[in-house]
């Protein structure tokens, strides 16, 4: 579908790519993986066409769609929620203009027997029936489900985006994009600004809905769950695998070490050609031989072995001060914002060692009981910080208190003790500031590099409470590999709110769920909290409901004064009763028409399909296939809001 030929790339005379070529076919998932810096971000914007490369080209045949999503982007703030993702379907309007104004000049013309007059007739039927299928009343749906999905409520469809945090108006620009259903999509880092449960909606969504896409991201469960082939930049090229991430990190080992075996061979080959040139350079019995050997080693092409990144450094805290046994104890603690109640009742006592998680959708108060913990804001109810407990704590805006006059090596100097200053080079490295980069002013930064430095700087430090809020947003795979292990290594207490399951799996052996004004214990890993909750869909998060408080036992019933017996409702007349028999009738008819407009579109696709199959590749034909799978995925869509509808009634007339 889109071809990538002889592509190169070059930045103040280095090479970033050269001669890359590869294709990405309609159905393709690909992981674009590499070092921070090797040029996964570059490549993306190649192909959406943002940025010219030195040579080369990318072809991209005509009508196919591209959908690109940033790290980063500037954000209009002039509308609400919907409206901004409702300009998506804008075409719509611009399609139904145009065909008031083909029907308005084929009313005024004449001239019925014309060659242009049937042309007209024809554009106003290849119109309608386009329109037809994406104007049909489901977008709306759409439109609702896609926001839903990516962590909004129906209470934010209608306040201003100005509202919004940066990376909730990136979500809504996320919307924007996976409602076009492009051929291509291309995304850089989209699960920054997710949490858990959204993550797991865009997955869905990507596997089931999506066509082609292109991902970088350092969310190692999220791109082996929706990858089906690796694409690897190193030292300018790349390195194309058919499978995803973790299949992908055990084959690029064999190959790493082949590689290594291959240029040793060739350095002992060279080195042994070259100590047989110096031996027998001045004997005039061995000239001729001198001279092959000295033409046998220019011919030689050197094996080049791939960049490996110097972030293996196994990073250790140094020993955190012994605390008491427990050292934060949580009871009955609530916050609320005006009316707004974040969560109240939470209890818990964390215990010395533990490793636990905070998770939840964004805004249901993770950072919020951080902030009561750290004393930055009030609260109702009792809290208590632990005996000897210091606490070292990484926010999301840590790396703005950084100071920005120093460089990047004093920065660590200044926090590092004993035996740890005299790695700081290493571990800067590790942390991709190596070279002259760790001279580097700290102002000069960028905000990722900012964030990976406030991360070393409080690993450093000599603490017995780590608490990390979303520390892995910025970091690559290896980095986070390296955090991970020295958190698993920290004999502290640790508290991570994090949505990143890989980096959590393995870690934490308790997490917390925040969400309907509650914080509730969940015992095990992540994957087994997952598992119980059964969160593999938005569907079944939505249905999902905090547990009831359990029943009293019959000996604290028997000392409760007995309640009264609730009134029975009062019966529905006879008049009232057809009404709710007429609209249950005319939501299962709309629920039965959908079902037979989906057969429909099924027969419609399998015809287009057997005709692909019989050997028909005219342009026409997979242009009327792409129609008839909109039209299907309309009509899903249609009879699923339907289905949604009639659902609802009857569990409202069930209750009343």
């Amino acid at each position: 579908m889109i071809s990538i030929n002889n592509l190169s790339v070059e930045f103040s005379s280095q090479l970033l790519f050269d001669n890359i070529n590869y294709v990405i076919n309609p159905k393709d998932k690909i992981a674009l993986v590499g070092k921070n810096g090797a040029g996964k971000s570059t490549m993306l914007k190649i192909i959406a066409g943002l940025q010219k490369p030195t040579g080369g080209s990318v072809a991209v045949p005509s009508g196919v769609t591209i959908g690109y999503l940033p790290q980063q982007m500037v954000l209009a703030d002039s509308t609400t929620v919907l409206d901004e993702v409702r300009k998506v379907f804008a075409f719509v309007d611009e399609m139904r203009s145009r065909l008031d104004r083909l029907n308005e000049e084929l009313a005024t013309r004449t001239d019925y027997e014309s060659e242009s007059y049937h042309e007209l007739i024809e554009k106003v039927s290849n119109l309608t029936e386009h329109l037809a299928i994406v104007a049909s009343d489901n977008f709306e749906a759409d439109i609702e489900r896609t926001l839903l999905g990516l962590g909004f409520v129906r209470t934010d469809f209608n306040r201003p985006t100005s509202e919004f945090s940066g990376g909730w108006r990136m979500r809504i620009e996320l919307a924007k994009i996976l409602l076009q259903r492009p051929d291509v999509l291309l995304l850089d880092e989209p699960t920054n600004h997710l949490d858990i449960e959204s993550i797991q909606w865009l997955e869905n969504f990507l596997i089931t809905k999506a066509k082609a896409v292109v991902l970088v991201s350092h969310d190692r469960a999220f791109i082996d769950n929706i990858t089906n082939r690796t694409i690897e930049i190193t030292c300018g090229k790349i390195y194309d695998y058919a499978v995803n991430y973790s299949k992908f990190v055990a084959l690029r080992a064999e190959r790493l070490e082949q590689q290594m075996r291959a240029y040793r061979n060739q350095q002992k080959q060279i080195a042994d050609t070259e100590e047989f040139i110096e031996r027998f350079r001045y004997k005039a019995t061995k000239s001729v031989q001198v001279q092959s050997r000295i033409k046998q080693l220019a011919k030689i092409e050197r094996i080049e072995v791939d960049e490996v990144d110097t972030s293996h450094l196994s990073l250790k805290f140094p020993p955190a001060p012994r605390s008491g046994d427990f050292p934060l104890i949580v009871d009955d603690l609530g916050k609320a914002y005006g009316e707004h109640q974040v969560f109240d009742h939470a209890t818990f006592t964390l215990r010395r060692g533990e490793k636990v998680a905070f998770v939840g959708k964004n805004g249901e108060g993770k950072s919020t009981l951080v902030k009561c913990i750290m004393g930055e804001i009030p609260y109702t109810g009792s809290l208590r910080i632990g005996h000897n407990v210091k606490i070292g704590y990484f926010a999301q805006n840590q790396a703005q208190l950084l100071d920005g006059e120093i460089t990047v090596f004093d920065t660590i100097d200044r926090v590092a003790v004993g035996d740890i200053r005299t790695k700081i080079r290493d571990i800067l490295g590790a942390f991709m500031f190596g070279g002259e980069a760790s001279d580097k002013k700290v102002k000069v930064l960028s905000g990722g590099e900012k964030t990976r430095l406030a991360m070393i700087k409080l690993l450093l430090e000599p603490v017995n409470l780590l608490i990390l809020d979303e520390p892995t947003n910025h970091l690559d795979m290896k980095t986070k590999d390296i955090l991970k292990q020295a958190i698993r290594d920290f004999d502290g207490t640790v508290i991570v709110v994090s949505h990143d399951r890989e980096f959590l799996d393995g870690l934490v052996q308790k997490v917390y769920e925040f969400g309907g004004g509650e914080v509730r214990e969940c015992l095990g890993g992540i994957y087994e909290f997952l598992e119980k909750k059964r969160l593999g869909s938005l569907q079944e998060l939505e249905r999902a409901r905090p547990v009831a408080a359990p029943a009293q036992p019959a000996k604290d019933q028997a000392a409760q004064p007995k309640e009264e017996a609730p009134k029975s409702a009062p019966k529905l007349s006879y008049a009232e009763q057809k009404e709710r028999e007429k609209i249950l009738k005319r939501a299962a008819r709309k629920v039965e028409e959908a079902e037979a407009a989906v057969t429909s579109r099924e027969e419609e696709l399998a015809a287009v399909e057997a005709r692909i199959a019989a050997g028909e590749v005219a342009p026409e034909v997979f242009a009327a296939h792409a129609d008839a799978t909109k039209a299907l995925e309309n009509a899903m869509s249609v009879w699923e809001l339907a289905q949604c509808e009639l659902d609802e009634l009857k569990e409202k007339y069930n209750h009343n």
